[in-house]
């Protein structure tokens, strides 16, 4: 009688959905701002001279670089509509070999935003329970859409990337939707506000001139030998707390 109550209350937890809850980790307070953010690839605006720096320093795939040859950090900032993100790379060569922004978008040089907009991590590779942007050096978004196809989402982050010698600026206004999104709907962006927890990492893919990339560098450490989890698990996703 007693295993067959325990096999009850077991189904009935099932029954009401995944109950899990992602272990937050590399925490970061990001502060709202009270004045428009023009962006223009430049960030010329006292909140961004005020928010801080975070690096750009662990090596998912490839070997370790060598400052000459790469160099990242990356600031946020919030108000009600976007998230702010600011990723400034060096790179010895800024290398885009693929005109078509659907293929082989990860083997050019470009920064991916990672972004769970309610930190519940999970898996996302084939749906919308995170995104994983892929911004290239024309601007273009590209995540894998739930059909398993590459898909432009260049309306969810508007993007200026000012290059100037060995120095790239992306700047970012970001719009979050939740895991309900649909591609063929239509879809509310969510208003954010103090206290929100968010998913988030960020990632470079770096190529200096081969057929695919050299390196992929993220925002957060991951355990374990396969560090390249951020386009399938969102548990390896850092946490943003949003703060006035």
């Amino acid at each position: 009688m007693n295993r067959i109550i325990v096999l009850c209350l077991t189904l009935g937890l099932l029954a009401c959905g995944d109950l899990r809850t992602k272990e937050d980790h590399q925490l970061i307070e990001v502060f709202s701002v009270s004045s428009p953010i023009t962006i223009d690839g430049k960030a010329t605006e006292n909140a961004w001279h005020k928010a801080q720096w975070y690096p750009l320093d662990q090596i998912w795939l490839g070997e370790a670089i060598d400052h000459t040859d790469f160099k990242g950090r990356y600031k946020l900032l919030w108000d009600t509509k976007h998230m702010f993100v600011l990723v400034e790379i060096t790179d010895d060569i800024f290398y885009d070999q693929r005109k078509d922004p659907l293929k082989r978008y990860w083997d050019d040089d470009c920064v991916e935003i990672f972004i769970d907009e309610d930190n519940s991590g999970g898996l996302h590779q084939y749906n919308h329970n995170a995104f994983a942007y892929h911004i290239a050096l024309d601007g273009n978004v590209v995540d894998i859409a739930p059909d398993r196809e590459a898909c432009l989402y260049n309306e969810h982050v508007f993007t200026r990337i000012n290059i100037d010698g060995n120095v790239g600026i992306w700047e970012m206004s970001i719009k979050l939707y939740p895991d309900s999104y649909m591609d063929a709907g239509s879809n509310t962006p969510v208003r954010l506000e103090a206290d929100k927890k968010i998913g988030f990492a960020v990632a470079y893919c770096d190529n200096d001139g081969s057929k695919e990339r050299e390196n992929f560098i993220g925002s957060v450490f991951v355990p374990g030998e396969d560090k390249n989890q951020g386009w399938i698990n969102a548990d390896i996703f850092g946490t943003l707390v949003l703060k006035e």
